[in-house]
């Protein structure tokens, strides 16, 4: 990954989320309702903001993805509210060459979050779901239908309410673990 330039996907391909809102076609009634409604915990802030200002969230996603339309929106009120983190989300199939540099078992899923630093280094990255849910996600693809998945995975969002993505996303940022509220 070290052929990456982070700084120029950032500054040419990235776009903060409202902007790249504004192309969203599928799920965008799910994305601004999480958005709007969600409450990021104080913790999470305190947690951001650790490392000092300058930390990014480079996220790769496509608005017809319901782990991103489950995820992203959190991730987007937090560098929005937090002053020492900014977000920026790039469109998956516009940018096969960084996506591929972060399959999922030779898969190209999504979200990928991947954290940089002031100088666009890259802390590490995380996706495309929270640990807990891709291990039941896998366990039971091979028994059951995606009309009979996707709902408890979108049950499994509702009810952690982002606090499982947060954790795990600002857990790339190092500094103190993060305590339980």
């Amino acid at each position: 990954m070290g052929d990456l330039d982070f700084r120029a996907i950032w500054e040419n391909d990235a776009a903060p989320y409202e902007q790249f809102l504004e192309g969203v076609e599928k799920n965008e009634s799910l994305w601004r309702g999480i958005y709007k409604t969600v409450h990021v915990p104080d913790w999470a802030f305190d947690s951001a903001c650790q490392r000092g200002r300058g930390v990014r969230l480079l996220v790769i996603a496509e608005d017809w993805c319901g782990d991103a339309s489950n995820t992203v929106p959190i991730l987007a009120r937090l560098g929005d509210e937090a002053e020492c983190l900014e977000m920026r989300v790039v469109e998956r199939d516009a940018n096969l060459s960084l996506m591929d540099q972060y399959l999922t078992n030779g898969s190209r899923s999504i979200p990928i979050v991947i954290a940089l630093d002031a100088g666009f280094n890259q802390l590490g990255h995380w996706g495309p779901r929270p640990t807990e849910l891709q291990r039941w996600v896998i366990a039971n693809r091979p028994t059951m239908t995606s009309k009979e998945l996707y709902p408890q995975v979108r049950r499994w969002y509702a009810k952690d309410r982002g606090v499982t993505t947060l954790r795990e996303v600002l857990d790339l940022l190092g500094g103190q673990a993060i305590a339980a509220e």
